[in-house]
């Protein structure tokens, strides 16, 4: 049965897990805003090509819109040479009459059907506007998330192994600390941007938020009996001896 562990023998522990998630935090730093940024972009073209598409098939039913609007005036047309030819055999006033009278009705559809091909064509105009400038902006983005992807593949392939290995040994030695110490420290991670959960005492000050610690507390933490917390922001306090602290026997 393994040997229950001193505070102190927890205390140094917590920090070596400290040390080596800090040395991620700083690979993570180092990549800065790239993965967020790539991922942007990606979302970004994948909205602007659904957009593209959209505009496409509106503008493709705008065009059968005209076609539909040209087979229209090219049926009036055929009509209005027919009653033409018609005019030439009436024999009456009323026949005559009925052939203007349809005449002048094909002439009325001739110019719906105009002023409809015109609002369709200003309508295209619109939609040709839209997707050039949609294209414009895909073509930028495009060309953005090339460069991120670069950079970023970049300093992937430069810390990727160095990062594999610490995110190895930050698992093998979370599995050496108890549940309840490990759910506080990454607890106490979580609140911080830069991810201590673990300082030490520097210059009589706190090696997080840099507040005082009393002298009396500082021979407490050099004494390493109990896990002892800034009163000011909550990290975990240890002396800067804490790396010298004897490993357990059956560790």
């Amino acid at each position: 049965m393994a040997k229950e562990l001193t505070v102190a023998e927890k205390l140094k522990q917590l920090y070596e897990l400290q040390l080596i998630d800090s040395e991620i935090d700083q690979i993570e730093i180092l990549k800065g805003e790239l993965p967020m940024e790539v991922s942007d972009l990606e979302d970004d073209i994948v909205g602007l090509q659904t957009r593209i598409q959209k505009i496409e098939a509106q503008a493709e039913e705008l065009e059968k819109g005209v076609n539909s609007e040209q087979a229209k005036i090219k049926e009036a047309e055929t009509l209005i040479e027919r009653y033409t030819k018609q005019m030439d055999n009436v024999k009456n006033n009323r026949e005559y009459e009925a052939l203007m009278k349809e005449q002048e009705l094909q002439g009325l559809e001739i110019q719906l059907a105009d002023k409809k091909i015109r609002g369709l064509r200003e309508e295209i105009s619109r939609k040709e506007e839209s997707l050039a400038t949609a294209k414009e902006k895909l073509a930028s983005k495009n060309k953005n998330l090339e460069i991120k992807k670069v950079e970023l593949t970049a300093i992937i392939s430069k810390t990727e192994k160095e990062e594999a290995a610490l995110l190895k040994e930050s698992e093998k030695k979370r599995k050496k600390i108890e549940d309840r110490l490990l759910k506080a420290y990454d607890k106490i991670r979580e609140t911080y941007r830069n991810g201590m959960a673990v300082v030490t005492v520097e210059r009589d000050a706190c090696g997080g938020c840099f507040n005082q610690i009393p002298p009396q507390l500082q021979l407490e933490i050099g004494l390493r009996k109990k896990i002892i917390v800034c009163e000011h922001c909550g990290r975990i306090l240890v002396d800067d001896a804490i790396l010298e602290a004897a490993q357990p026997e059956n560790a």
